[in-house]
């Protein structure tokens, strides 16, 4: 349960002396102490691998940014969401959401739950047949992209924005990558899958299914016949257990038995099933073997590291007389550092998995007949800050399959020469392959990480892409580098874009109808922390969480229902409402208020739009500061940033 804080003001207990009144307020005459208007990029942001305008969006489904006539809110936030990651319902729903880490709004009572509104704007696009951002105007080049997982679909659909021609390789028959094979099914259901996949297919892209690049087509073909190729092979091969025994038949690793499971192959698991990692991956592969137990085997083919090896699956009779499975999950982290989210490892837990933190395998104990039967493990202690062994802790634990969730590295058969060494492949910062200017490459056969940061770099790929087909080369990438807000797209979309600059030498340009007065966009440098804000504007207002079924231990059999509901609109909207805006006005007139000199004024309706709602009568202003002490987002800055 999340610890209630209070919620904080600008000024602590024992400040209640002011400073020299002439420091204070009376120093007057000095524009550049008046204030500034400055948009600066929010903390959850700045922390989406994605790149995603959160605050863009949660804004406009709480009623601040305002859509286009005639464009409903719910379709303005799906265009908003969708101009960073096509897949808003799968990851609203499987995201671990490192935006939620960053949100400022942690330091008043809890974080804005910014994938549970993603969810809801995802659901209500399928249910809606929202299309997504048309393709751009035909160039006549083609680029080839390998695999068709969120890295590889993110760069189609961004290429085809920018007019390219796109054909997907994929050696699986169905397309999703992870997305589809890595994930259980009852946590991202095939409909949703599908329906964010067919958006992108319906812009023109082409997909060669069941085709292995290095077999079918070959590397050297393919680039011959493309202009350019994005890499997106993932990382589906999981790592060996590296003990002694580690190569027993019945060990197996997390990405086999998860693919065999989504395939529909593995519809039961073994009696005892111990589960090694401490990842996402790990907590999926025990959450299914809860769901699945086991049944009494009575032919070598049906035991379950066969099944995933290849072999026929089961009779459904035999699966009805399934009975529970004893799964044990151990990890060489302690447990405030496993790296699995804190809500999987809850419901695990509650599902009746045995999580045992702080274990490290140091040998798998061999049966008479060659199958491991158990695992020694060694106590770690991390309270160094390493990891370090604890002598004379050493145990076994028993099992009838072991499933090595350590980690994953790419199948280069065919791609030798991109091979680092590591079994991944190498990229600069643009996600382009050095020495080769027509290569590009993303997800996780860089390094195997989340799937919102697999869906960034297909985002930039395409941009380098784009550069390179063009003939241009890739300009610097920003510090913050994800989709901002931008005032003159606004104002342009609202029919008050500035006239066209003269391009002569001008004074007084406050006046100017060519010039945005007294704006800073320093968004793509700069996060605003949250000593920034004036936070005690911001009432206690606890979180709008989606609901979620029980499962328990004695339920979890053949439970393989979606166990977190989606918000409804009004919970979506009350959510978005938390939002504190960082960064962006959101219309308060807290500075309209509480100016002693009246000199900030909101600005008319003809003129008014999201990012220009107040305005400063340097006339009258008399930098007291007081409408940035009372700024609740941080958009006021005095003296031009002093």
């Amino acid at each position: 349960m999340t610890e209630k804080l209070l919620t904080k003001r600008r000024y602590k207990d024992g400040d209640n002396k002011h400073r020299p009144w002439v420091e204070e307020i009376f120093t007057a005459d000095e524009s550049h102490k008046c204030p500034t208007y400055v948009h600066r990029a929010p903390p959850c942001q700045g922390s989406c691998p994605s790149g995603e305008d959160i605050r863009g969006w949660l804004n406009i489904v709480r009623g601040i940014e305002k859509p286009p006539a005639d464009t409903t809110w719910q379709e303005y936030a799906f265009s908003r969401v969708t101009e960073a990651n096509p897949f808003p319902a799968i990851m609203g729903r499987v995201c671990p959401a490192p935006c939620e880490d960053g949100c400022n709004r942690n330091e008043v009572e809890d974080h804005v739950g910014i994938n549970s509104v993603e969810q809801f704007i995802g659901d209500y696009g399928l249910k809606h047949g929202l299309k997504l951002h048309p393709p751009g105007e035909d160039t006549g080049k083609k680029v080839a992209i390998i695999g068709s997982g969120v890295a590889g679909l993110s760069c189609a659909y961004q290429l085809r924005r920018q007019g390219h021609a796109c054909t997907v390789f994929e050696r699986q028959e169905k397309l999703g990558g992870m997305m589809r094979y890595g994930i259980p099914g009852y946590r991202v259901p095939d409909e949703v899958l599908d329906g964010e996949i067919q958006r992108i297919l319906d812009m023109g892209v082409e997909v060669r299914n069941k085709t292995r690049v290095g077999e079918d087509i070959s590397f050297a073909d393919m680039r011959a016949q493309f202009d350019a190729v994005f890499i997106a092979l993932g990382a589906q091969s999981g790592m060996a257990l590296p003990v002694p025994g580690g190569d027993a038949p019945n060990v197996i690793s997390g990405v086999a038995f998860l693919q065999a499971f989504n395939d529909g192959r593995l519809q039961h698991t073994a009696g005892k099933v111990l589960v090694v990692g401490g990842g996402d991956t790990s907590m999926d592969v025990a959450a299914v073997a809860r769901r699945l137990g086991h049944i009494q085997h009575k032919r070598e083919h049906d035991r379950p590291e066969n099944i995933i090896m290849g072999y026929m699956a089961h009779d459904v009779a035999g699966v009805a007389q399934r009975q529970g499975a004893d799964v044990t999950l151990i990890s060489r982290e302690s447990a405030d550092i496993m790296p699995a989210t804190k809500m999987e490892v809850e419901h695990v837990t509650q599902e009746g998995v045995k999580v045992k933190p702080g274990l490290l395998p140091v040998e798998v104990i061999l049966g008479d007949d060659g199958r491991a039967r158990g695992v020694r493990v060694i106590r770690t202690d991390w309270s160094s800050g390493q990891m370090e062994t604890v002598e004379g802790s050493e145990t076994e634990l028993e099992c009838d399959l072991l499933v090595s969730a350590i980690g994953q590295r790419g199948d280069l058969s065919g791609f030798e020469e991109l091979d680092s060494g590591r079994g991944l492949i190498d990229a600069d910062g643009f996600y382009r392959v050095k020495d080769h200017p027509d290569l590009f490459v993303g997800g996780d056969i860089i390094r195997p990480h989340l799937l919102t940061t697999a869906i960034g770099q297909g985002s930039i790929a395409a941009e380098g892409v784009d550069k390179f087909l063009r003939g241009q080369d890739p300009a610097k990438r920003p510090k913050v580098d994800v989709h901002q807000f931008n005032l003159l797209d606004k104002l342009r979309e609202t029919g008050k874009a500035p006239s066209e600059y003269p391009h002569v030498q001008d004074r007084g340009t406050c006046e100017a109808d060519y010039a945005v007065h007294n704006y800073e966009d320093r968004a793509f440098v700069e996060i605003v922390p949250s000593d920034e804000l004036f936070l005690g504007h911001f009432k206690y207002e606890a979180r709008n969480k989606r609901k979620e079924s029980t499962i328990t231990a004695d339920s979890v059999l053949g439970s393989f229902g979606e166990r977190i509901e989606g918000l409804t609109e009004e919970e979506a909207q009350a959510e978005a409402s938390r939002c504190m805006s960082c960064g962006m006005c959101f219309e308060c007139d807290n500075c309209v208020v509480f100016c002693p000199q009246d000199a900030i004024f909101r600005v008319k309706p003809d003129k008014s739009t999201m990012g220009r709602y107040v305005d400063t009568d340097y006339n009258k202003c008399i930098g007291c500061h007081i409408c940035e002490d009372v700024c609740p987002s941080g958009y006021i800055q005095m003296g031009l940033g002093e």
